[in-house]
């Protein structure tokens, strides 16, 4: 399966949901469920003790609006790349969010997965 052969309907459908997801259990701390939709290349290459210091340092992480504004998609190779205007509960000013998005290789049920994600 490719994503790219999805309608931009079709993946915003998929992606606003697993967004909001990222923000809440960041916002919770919430480790576990945060990377539950992650592909198993992402999760193989994470530093789980990094990222649960990120979890519970970073203001901006703990700290998101769940108000957001969708930027626009971008379509390459066997992802796409969903951008955001974040914003801060607690600091002010705009941050881009990231979510790329995609099937794992041996894929046959068609469950899309984040193959990266990040706030900038």
């Amino acid at each position: 399966m490719n994503i790219l052969d999805k309608s931009d309907e079709e993946i915003l459908a998929v992606a606003h949901p697993m967004w909001d997801d990222l923000i809440r259990f960041s916002n919770e701390g919430e480790y576990g469920k945060f990377i539950r939709n992650f592909s198993y290349e992402l999760l193989f290459g994470l530093n789980e003790i990094e990222i649960g210091k990120q979890f519970a340092k970073s203001e901006l992480t703990r700290n998101l609006d769940t108000n957001y504004d969708f930027l626009g998609l971008i379509r390459r190779n066997q992802h796409v790349t969903v951008l955001y205007r974040m914003r801060s509960t607690k600091t002010e000013g705009e941050w881009l969010g990231r979510m790329v998005l995609g099937y794992e290789k041996d894929d046959t049920e068609g469950v899309v997965k984040v193959f990266g994600a990040s706030i900038f």
